[in-house]
């Protein structure tokens, strides 16, 4: 089988159609984003009016801290219902409890080292859905480690249907046998999307793109799960938690996010805290590519840009992901500041749900919670 390389992704020969799209996407893609940077001045997003609680979850743990912010975890399970509207609402009182049965039964079955916690944050949320929603993996994003004068910046923007995502982020204060880590997160979740650990690193996952069997995008969606159903290893969200907890530094972060099993494909975005310590882990079940920094950078959305791309049957990504990751790409480092001017269309869209820049070597972590293109938070900085 032969491959070939266009535009920073790999192709097989017979994809001249998916190649062409992808070329076309990218050229476009640069033209808005030279466009946007050609502006005198960014426009800065406002700020809303909720405070992002910092909570010690040290102690009492991330059951406890479910505990205290009951109505957060609650708002969040009872929204979700509706993320696709009356159809969503009308479906989930059959869908919530089917799916958190199978879902209880895979953890169980996996020996999930965090099943126990999820099972104490639903008994104390009092709804169904918890177990499904602790292992929902639908979500883009986009995201970059970038060289500054101050360390490895890592920037994130997690985009979500979910609503009500943005109002109840909370930062979790969070130890494990290597140290402290910050956890950009909500009550009642128990994985890692995104995270910081001063003096270690900074890390956040990516969605990766669908496996495609060229049967439809509902059949093959049914038939990852079927695959991640059938085997034993930690999910994406559950393994950075791994990492974080037990990873000394950057190089211990970054075996074991790409050699540990993991039981689905995923990318993983990972900053240390030297110049040049940054890269893009992009993982199948079975296979791992690693991208590093290039040119002072490396950024990701939800496809893979590897050989990655040409295995199997192909992959199927989010088309405009290709234009948040050349944003991303052609993002000035000046503009990583404070006040999230980075946070910009098109990587600013309608369903934004949390922005986050992080870098490890200083203990820097801000987070701003959003509904869509509009802020509903504060800024958080610690």
């Amino acid at each position: 089988m032969e491959f070939s390389y266009s535009n920073g992704f790999y192709f097989k020969g017979e994809d001249d159609m998916a190649r062409k799209k992808i070329r076309q996407w990218v050229n476009n893609s640069k033209q808005k984003v030279a466009g946007l940077f050609r502006k005198k001045q960014q426009s800065q997003p406002q700020e809303g009016d909720i405070e992002i609680p910092y909570i010690d979850a040290r102690t009492i743990g991330l059951v406890g801290l479910t505990r205290d912010f009951k109505d957060k975890a609650t708002d969040v399970v009872k929204k979700s219902r509706s993320t696709f509207g009356w159809i969503s609402k009308a479906v989930s009182p059959a869908f919530m409890p089917v799916s958190d049965f199978f879902s209880k039964r895979w953890l169980e079955k996996s020996d999930n080292p965090y099943r126990d916690e999820i099972e104490q944050n639903a008994k104390i949320i009092g709804k169904k859905g918890v177990h499904m929603l602790n292992l929902t993996y639908e979500w883009g994003c986009t995201s970059g480690v970038y060289n500054t004068d101050n360390g490895p910046v890592l920037t994130r923007v997690l985009d979500w249907p979910f609503p009500a995502l943005g109002e109840n982020i909370v930062v979790a204060h969070q130890r494990g046998p290597a140290g402290d880590f910050h956890n950009v997160t909500w009550p009642g979740y128990s994985g890692v999307l995104q995270a910081t650990a001063e003096g270690r690193f900074s890390a956040a996952i990516n969605k990766a793109p669908l496996r495609r069997t060229h049967r439809g995008a509902v059949k093959d969606w049914f038939r990852d799960r079927h695959l991640v159903n059938k085997g034993n290893a930690l999910p994406p969200a559950h393994l950075l938690r791994k990492a974080f907890e037990t990873a000394a530094n950057y190089q211990e972060a970054k075996k074991m996010l790409s050699t540990e099993p993991v039981s689905m494909p995923v990318i993983y975005i990972l900053a240390g805290v030297n110049k040049g310590e940054g890269c893009v882990i992009e993982r199948t079940d079975t296979q791992v590519r690693i991208r590093e920094m290039q040119d002072g950078r490396v950024c990701a959305s939800n496809h893979f840009e590897t050989s990655l791309n040409g295995t199997g049957d192909g992959w199927m990504s989010r088309a405009e992901g290709l234009t948040r990751v050349e944003y991303a790409r052609a993002l000035p480092v000046e503009h990583l500041d404070s006040n999230f001017t980075w946070f910009q269309p098109p990587i600013r869209c309608e369903f934004s749900r949390v922005a986050t820049v992080a870098n490890a070597s200083k203990g820097r972590l801000e987070v701003l919670g959003t509904a869509g293109i509009k802020p509903v938070t504060k800024i958080f900085k610690l």
